[in-house]
């Protein structure tokens, strides 16, 4: 009888844990959700603004430059709630890295693509 007890309490608790780590996770894909929408109509706004002040020449520096400050962002944005910008890794771990974590912070593969151009470079 009382290993039944024990057994019932912990399943309860079990139970209450796993129920609250999905309310967790579903207030976190929503706040994604809404972060991503506010975060792409800045995209807009700032790619609007960064080619109207490119010079006319040799753009390779420069869209180098705009593409990893924009992968700069995204980190900021998507992994720096729970993240410090890692020491430099490379290329193969670091990608490895970021395709775990894009399945736990929603991460799109154009914001994938330009984080591991910030992160390797």
């Amino acid at each position: 009888m009382r290993r039944q007890s024990i057994l019932l309490c912990f399943l309860a608790l079990t139970g209450g844990f796993v129920g609250s780590a999905i309310a967790q996770d579903h207030a976190k894909s929503e706040k994604a959700r809404d972060t991503t929408a506010s975060a792409s109509r800045a995209q807009s706004a700032t790619s609007t603004v960064s080619q109207a002040a490119q010079p006319s020449g040799p753009s390779g520096a420069t869209d180098e430059r705009i593409a990893r400050l924009e992968g700069e962002r995204r980190f900021r944005t998507n992994c720096g709630r729970c993240h410090q910008p890692p020491h430099k890794f490379p290329p193969r771990v670091m990608a490895t890295a970021i395709r775990h974590m894009r399945v736990r912070a929603t991460i799109t593969d154009e914001d994938m693509r330009l984080i591991l151009r910030y992160m390797t470079q």
